[in-house]
């Protein structure tokens, strides 16, 4: 990304802290017990006339990227897929293997918060005013989703399905115009290619603008949820991240070390003994990007990878092998369908399975970046996205942990793929000269969408 965004994350923390704290007083103070229960008209007109506007304008900022970020971030990953023909196996191999380690992230997620259920701590009454407040959208039962759905994924009018927020159909046409652009001319794709991820980087921008109100738009949506209802939802909101941290630790000490042991023919506890400076970088920067020189560097030097295939699949690792954030995104939209009282079917639950699979592949390489994709998947099961305020002040802790299973991720994807390298150089040659370092060191530089979350 050529846009560089910095999160005010300190402040962050304070506004939830603040905003959680003094809407626990308005809500003792400003609140009849009912039923049901009732704000006195100061209290009202505060949350209705400026705190509830402050914190939909933060959250509408949000939001408005996710059509043109979506889009542009999975034509731009269509058109590195379509590269990989030219590695043969190598790259066949390394696609799978994120494939399905992604897939097995969001399984755990999906197992655990169904378990659990943390959305499901919430009293009818508290349920049905947050419906009141912010809306409800019943999901899509498993009669309704068969021949019709089907064809509405391709879309008759594109601009309508982005109207609509028929995410599915922006992802098939996505996906299509990914495909049509390795179809046309060299000098056409590099052309359009340039003005998408220059779409992505105004996007991002737009993202930072957003964050930097962050503070005052997590204050103001906390203060008037705790104030209105409670600290059952706040309490609810703790279960949640512990089933995130829980999923991820799953993730990072039970599947990682099979994956060592079984895949790479390594010994784990050695393995993570010599990754333990990636996974401080990792944890305490949040960014796959801002790491990668520093799993490049250990790969080559503490792991015996050869500098092609640490070059190759290090960075490709960055933007598509996310399964801690793929993680993240399946516990989060389930947790909230539970909060907005929206029932998933098995067959939406497999819906948002590929989804979290599809948009960690094309996921943003900035912070925040997981917010317009949640936005993305809450509408394709119908769910509305105004619920992803009760996550945003809870997200820094989340990140700096989905991060470090993200790079852990790329490094093991890199010792299971060097077992079945033949031969080095012809790889190496095959690797598009432009995307090499031109130290010399055989390293790929990162791109416009290598990952930050």
């Amino acid at each position: 990304m050529d846009v560089e965004i910095r999160v005010p994350h300190r402040g962050i923390v304070v506004g939830l802290m603040i905003g959680a704290l003094t809407g626990g007083l308005a809500n003792v103070w400003g609140m009849h017990p009912g039923p049901p229960p009732q704000p006195e008209p100061w209290l009202k007109a505060l949350v209705h006339y400026l705190l509830e506007p402050l914190g939909r304008i933060f959250l509408n900022l949000l939001l408005m990227t996710v059509v043109p970020l979506v889009f542009t971030s999975l034509v731009v990953g269509v058109g590195r897929l379509g590269g990989l023909d030219r590695l043969g196996q190598l790259g066949v191999r390394t696609l799978i293997y994120f494939l399905l380690t992604t897939t097995c992230a969001v399984c755990i997620g999906l197992g655990l918060v169904q378990l659990v259920q943390p959305g499901r701590m919430l009293d009818d009454t508290i349920v049905s005013q947050l419906q009141a407040v912010y809306g409800r959208q019943e999901a899509v039962r498993p009669a309704e989703f068969g021949i019709q759905q089907i064809v509405q994924m391709v879309p008759r009018n594109p601009l309508q399905a982005a109207v609509e927020m028929n995410m599915l159909a922006i992802i098939v046409f996505a996906l299509l115009f990914g495909i049509g652009l390795q179809r046309v001319s060299l000098s056409r794709r590099q052309m359009l290619t340039t003005v998408l991820e220059a779409i992505a980087d105004v996007m991002v921008a737009i993202i930072g603008l957003a964050l930097w109100l962050a503070p005052l738009g997590v204050f103001a949506l906390i203060f008037s949820t705790v104030a209105q209802f409670g600290f059952s939802l706040l309490v609810a909101l703790g279960v949640y991240v512990g089933v995130v941290l829980v999923g991820l630790a799953v993730q990072l000490l039970v599947v990682f070390p099979l994956l060592i042991y079984f895949l790479g023919r390594r010994s784990p506890g050695r393995f993570f003994l010599q990754i333990r400076l990636v996974l401080l970088t990792a944890f305490s920067t949040s960014s796959s990007n801002a790491t990668l020189p520093a799993s490049l560097r250990t790969a080559q030097t503490d792991l015996g990878i050869s500098p092609p295939v640490a070059g190759f699949v290090l960075p490709l690792g960055a933007t598509m092998n996310m399964n801690g954030t793929a993680l993240f995104e399946g516990v989060t939209v389930l947790f909230l369908a539970q909060v907005a009282g929206v029932e998933l079917s098995w067959l939406q639950q497999v819906l948002v399975l590929i989804l979290c699979v599809v948009t960690a592949i094309g996921a943003a390489g900035v912070p925040g970046g997981s917010i317009p994709l949640l936005a993305m998947v809450l509408a394709a099961v119908h769910v509305s996205p105004d619920y992803l305020f009760l996550i945003l002040g809870v997200d820094r802790l989340l990140d700096m942990c989905r991060t470090t299973v993200n790079v852990t991720g790329d490094l093991i994807a890199a010792v299971y793929v060097q077992r079945f390298v033949p031969a080095l150089d012809s790889i190496s040659q095959a690797l598009p000269q432009a995307d090499i370092d031109r130290s010399g060191s055989g390293a790929l530089m990162p791109s416009a969408n290598d990952a930050t979350d």
